[in-house]
């Protein structure tokens, strides 16, 4: 390697780095992601079953994160098992089919998809629950989290007391 060769390959060597070094942390390969805390997670899923037992029904509300994992749950005073499932499933298909497309509920979903939605794609999905009953949680508009309940006599009634729970920490969601 020449003297001259040396001096351009370290020249690049250095506006490389130094380029990169100038960039956004995405952009160097490091994701910032947003997430709901565990306190905010508890408040909100606390407040949805509260709702719901205000008005007699009987409800497990649920919130998975970003990644569709639960991350809180709270089971009602002799609310049936089925709704762990449900209102897991209802808060998944919000998260993962309709906040890509700025859906904010899962009968937003529900309705998009129709009565009898093709059986090609969605039929060997797990967790996908095309029923009304659970919110997007968004943080400055990014998607975060998403709450579902069931167990009350009605998916519409189940999206109330989950909205009910997004109302309840909606104000810390900056």
């Amino acid at each position: 390697m020449t003297l001259r060769s040396h001096y351009l390959a370290s020249t690049l060597f250095v506006l490389t780095a130094t380029a990169a070094a100038t960039l956004p942390a995405e952009a160097q390969g490091v994701l910032t992601t947003h997430r709901l805390s565990a306190a905010l997670a508890s408040e909100a899923v606390s407040e949805a079953v509260a709702a719901c037992a205000k008005q007699g029904y009987k409800v497990v509300a649920t919130i998975v994160d970003i990644d569709g994992v639960p991350q809180a749950m709270l089971r009602g005073d002799v609310a049936a098992m089925t709704g762990m499932e449900a209102s897991r499933d209802k808060a998944y298909t919000a998260l993962m089919l309709g906040a890509p497309r700025n859906e904010a509920t899962s009968g937003a979903v529900a309705q998009r998809m129709g009565a009898t939605p093709s059986p090609g794609g969605l039929a060997k999905l797990h967790h996908i629950l095309l029923t009304p009953g659970a919110i997007v949680i968004r943080a400055d508009g990014e998607a975060i989290a998403a709450i579902g309940v069931g167990g009350a006599p009605g998916g519409d009634l189940d999206e109330a007391c989950a909205k009910a729970g997004v109302d309840k920490i909606s104000d810390r969601l900056k």
